[in-house]
This record gives C-alpha cells, sequence and structure tokens, in this order.
C-alpha cells in the first residue's frame, strides 16, 4: 500500500467547479481518501472531528477564507502539523508571503494541471 493509498485530503473551495477539478486530478493521480467542503469556515468545523493529512484550499472564500483557515489549523495543537496548499487564482507576492508567515506548506496557481497538483503534492507530502 503506497503514500496515495493512504493519505486524508481535505479539499476546500466554494466552486463546486473549482472542487470537481481539485477531485478530478486527485482521482487521476490515485488519491481516493479524499472528501470536500465549500467554505473555510464548514472545514475548520469539519478538521476538528475529522483531522486529515493534508488540506488543498482555496483562498478567496466566503466567512473564513483559505489563510484564515490555517491559521486557525496553526493555532490548534491537535491539528497544527497538517499539511496545507493554497490553490489559488490570486497568487500575487503579498497573499503567498502572509501564508509563508502562517506555515503553508506549499501553494498552486489556477488553473493547473494535474501533474502540476502531483508535484505541489509530493514537496509536501512525498513521493505519490
Amino acid at each position: 500500500m503506497g503514500l496515495k493509498d493512504k493519505l486524508h485530503v481535505l479539499v476546500v473551495d466554494d466552486m463546486s467547479t473549482s472542487r470537481a477539478l481539485i477531485t478530478q486530478a486527485l482521482d487521476e493521480l490515485g488519491v481516493s481518501n479524499y472528501r470536500t467542503e465549500n467554505d473555510g469556515e464548514t472545514a475548520w468545523r469539519s478538521l476538528a472531528t475529522k483531522p486529515v493529512h493534508l488540506v488543498l484550499s482555496d483562498f478567496n472564500m466566503p466567512r473564513m477564507d483559505g489563510l484564515q483557515l490555517l491559521e486557525a489549523i496553526r493555532s490548534h495543537k491537535a491539528i497544527a502539523r497538517t499539511g496545507f496548499i493554497l490553490i489559488t487564482g490570486r497568487a500575487d507576492a503579498e497573499t503567498i508571503n502572509r501564508g509563508t508567515r502562517l506555515g503553508m506548506n506549499n501553494f498552486i496557481k489556477k488553473p493547473f494541471h494535474t501533474v502540476q497538483l502531483k508535484a505541489c503534492i509530493e514537496k509536501v507530502v512525498g513521493r505519490l
């Protein structure tokens, strides 16, 4: 059983099309242990009861954006070491620097190809 069979992922994006593209890429990579949430606040509540190894989160979402979700994760001892990748169309220096300061493990700019997502994930969790 390889890493992709053991890896548990939470995909967080308020746009159903984006969630579908991310989960389709995960399916193509052979990562099948994932669940989705449509905003940061719901994702935060979900993580409190069912932690994962890796969060793939959009930046721009209502109620709690991706970096606010990251900050909440890093401040909660039980899940603070969860891998976190920001998926954003807004990969400007300010956003990336803020994410880095908060403990973001990696980021990927939308739109992306499956091979790019794979490389991004592997830099965080190891070879799939």
